[in-house]
């Protein structure tokens, strides 16, 4: 069975903002003296980025150096089709303020998916944890516990958790998400499982091609993670990837590259039996560090 590199849906139906430009046009974007010029080629675009960006990717090595562990914790609802916007309004505002009613949780992102997907999934909740333990007490946290019998699941016939361990550049913004380029973007959730005999090299090396391709896009991404699935409850998914975008368009760039078809035809597909991508757009929030 032939598994495709995850991809936006063309018929996407829950989007919150719209690309800067429509989705046909090929062009090219670059910023001269603060005006936006057009150029003939999409890819071109993703090249010029890469390219451009060199100076800040050495600029900020002996910075990256330094790496922190964090947890990383996914969660996607299924919610009723009748779903009012008072009660999805109820629901994430009660996930989001779980920051605020229990320790460990440093960073936090929530949304309604903007694509459809096979597994009918509608909304996504992100946070990060410091450590292991702190993920473990926010399982059994009688507030989380609440949250989740009195204004989650009436809403939802089913979710999925992913847990894991990853790391991120050792520095406040970065480990707590904040500062302006995380106020807004695109979260984007990649879920894979592998087939059984790929774990170890051919594992690994698809995981370092994708963190090094991620990384080579710092003009299109903001921060990205992944790690080895330690949520007991799930087997379904083996790994899990967290990329935060800068827009919606650098998405879209980022994942209609040559340079990302390519790694995922020729590392991941070989060795992955199942897939679940999904996005959703990131809201402005305060720049204050809690």
């Amino acid at each position: 069975m032939l598994i495709q590199a995850p991809t936006p849906s063309p018929t996407s139906t829950f989007l919150i903002h719209q690309p800067l430009f429509p989705r046909s046009a090929s062009l090219n974007v670059s910023r001269v003296n603060g005006v936006m010029n057009t150029w003939s080629s999409r890819r071109e675009l993703s090249r010029r980025m890469v390219v451009s960006a060199a100076d800040d990717q050495s600029n900020s090595t002996a910075n990256s150096e330094r790496k922190r562990k964090v947890v990383e914790h996914i969660c996607l609802l299924k919610t009723k089709e009748n779903l009012t916007d008072e009660e999805e309004k109820d629901m994430l505002d009660y996930l989001y303020t779980t920051q605020y009613q229990m320790r460990g949780i440093v960073a936090i992102s929530l949304g309604r998916i903007s694509e459809e997907n096979l597994e009918n999934y509608t909304h996504a909740v992100y946070m990060r944890f410091q450590i292991k333990e702190d993920l473990a007490k926010f399982y059994e946290n009688p507030f989380y516990l609440g949250v989740l019998k009195k204004h989650v699941m009436p809403y939802c016939h089913g979710l999925i958790n992913v847990d894991y361990e990853a790391e991120v550049e050792d520095d406040i913004l970065p480990i707590f998400r904040k500062g302006e380029e995380f106020n807004y973007g695109v979260e984007f959730v990649l879920l894979i499982s592998f087939v059984d005999n790929a774990f170890g090299v051919p594992v690994q090396h698809a995981l370092a091609s994708l963190a090094r391709l991620t990384h080579g896009f710092p003009s299109l991404i903001v921060q990205s993670t992944q790690g080895l699935n330690c949520n007991p409850s799930n087997k379904e998914f083996t790994h899990g990837v967290v990329i935060r975008f800068r827009s919606l368009e650098a998405f879209e760039i980022f994942v209609g590259s040559s340079e990302y078809k390519e790694m995922w035809r020729s590392e991941f597909q070989p060795i992955t039996q199942k897939t679940l991508s999904i996005h959703f757009s990131v809201d402005p929030l305060s720049t204050e560090i809690m």
